[in-house]
């Protein structure tokens, strides 16, 4: 008996009881979808995290205020603790300090001072206002820059051109959008708001242009969804800060200069705040690299990944334990009709090959299935959800091989049952 027959004998089985088959078929649809749809999300935020660093370029720290609990002065802690004012060594009280934070001038001496390893630095302020332009009203985000913020953070005005540095000077009522507040001032993000008057916090701002898109970020937020303006007008009428910043980032001379860059501004800024060791435990700051925040996000990324992952492999297993048991039970019902094939002259491998056939063949139009859906689900995610996903074809390959792969390894125990039979009591069965 030929390969081409016993495919022929084992798809006429499969075909006589569809609704068994394709319920034994379902738990392998399941595990390669979700295998194939998994991997096709981890792939995407990768992608998507790699692409954002890129765009901000590898070389660039970004200089974070620390957590409150690092900005208590030492002798404010103390007096804190005590219940009593902390006093100098003449005996007068010496009121509570307030928390370290990064300032304008920090951001001056850093950018003067430190030229063999930074480049430019762009220290930021920010915070949500109401927006509105003629009748339409919103909230975003603000953010008060200087005039490096361009070359710092690799943007661009696609529209337009950035405020200069005499609007900073002048705390000037100017403006630069992202295209997302375009589009939810105007209706489409094409509108010409050149020139136009755009309403922060009540105040009337003149529009200078329109930020090139940069998209979603590596943490899902909207890029575009922002209004830049001189720091020191946010600072003074919008946000009513005092010279305090809420971050810096500060582009490097090469990527080999960014320890060394680490190094002397960690050093400044424990100087300048007062700061006593240990470092970086007693640090009030935060500095990180765009690598850092790269390996940071592709390791949770990569730990969700390995969760689902298992979670699909755990849906195959249990889909080959099925197509184990449905394949016991057809081998139970159809054994006086392996007893005839027996009796008329097939030999056992003739068997073992049948009912491997059988249970690959399940096993493989499932993974097909469900490879099909996953790849469904991925379009729709990308489409409907804005996910990004990136299918990748070695997966695709990869989950059609295990799925196979299934349906034989759980087969051989069932097959090797049926070609184990002996004839004449085969015939006996009832």
């Amino acid at each position: 008996m030929n390969i081409f027959e016993c495919m022929r004998v084992a798809i006429r089985g499969l075909i006589s009881n569809k609704m068994r088959t394709m319920l034994t078929m379902l738990g392998i649809i399941i595990g390669v979808a979700v295998t194939i749809l998994v991997v096709a999300i981890g792939e995407g935020a990768s992608a998507r995290v790699q692409q954002t660093v890129a765009d901000l370029g590898t070389n660039l720290l970004t200089i974070w205020n620390g957590p409150p609990s690092m900005h208590i002065a030492p002798a404010a802690a103390l007096a804190a603790s005590s219940g009593t004012s902390a006093t100098s060594s003449n005996g007068v009280p010496v009121p509570p300090q307030a928390p370290n934070r990064l300032t304008l001038q920090q951001a001056e001496f850093i950018q003067q001072n430190f030229k063999q390893t930074v480049a430019a630095v762009s220290p930021i302020i920010r915070g949500n206002v109401q927006i509105r332009m003629g009748g339409t009203n919103a909230t975003t985000n603000l953010q008060g820059v200087e005039t490096t913020y361009p070359f710092v953070n690799n943007a661009s005005v696609e529209l337009g051109s950035f405020f200069t540095q005499s609007d900073v000077d002048g705390n000037a009522k100017v403006c630069v959008v992202g295209e997302t507040v375009v589009n939810n001032m105007t209706g489409s993000p094409y509108t010409n708001v050149l020139g136009r008057s755009i309403y922060i916090n009540k105040q009337e701002f003149k529009i200078l242009g329109v930020l090139t898109p940069k998209g979603t970020g590596a943490w899902g937020q909207d890029q575009d969804d922002v209004i830049l303006c001189p720091i020191t007008t946010a600072m003074h009428r919008i946000l009513h800060r005092n010279l305090t910043v809420d971050f810096m980032g500060v582009r490097c001379t090469s990527v080999k200069m960014m320890p060394l860059a680490t190094q002397q501004i960690a050093s400044y800024l424990r100087v300048e705040h007062h700061l006593q060791p240990p470092f970086p435990q007693n640090d009030d700051f935060e500095i990180h690299s765009a690598t850092e925040i790269l390996q940071r996000q592709q390791s949770i990324t990569g730990t969700m990944t390995t969760l689902l992952s298992i979670v699909a492999v755990i849906s195959l297993v249990v889909g080959g334990i099925g197509i184990m048991n449905i394949m016991l039970v057809s081998v139970t019902e159809r054994t006086r009709e392996i007893g005839i094939r027996k009796a008329i002259g097939a030999t056992p491998r003739d068997i073992l090959l049948q009912f491997l056939i059988e249970s690959s063949t399940i096993s493989l139009l499932g993974g097909i299935i469900g490879i099909a859906l996953g790849v469904t689900g991925a379009v729709i995610l990308a489409k409907v959800g804005g996910w990004n996903v990136i299918v990748d074809p070695s997966s695709v390959v990869a989950a059609l091989v295990v799925s196979a792969g299934v349906g034989v390894f759980f087969g051989i125990y069932p097959a090797s049952k049926a070609a184990g039979l002996h004839p004449i009591e085969a015939l006996r069965f009832e």
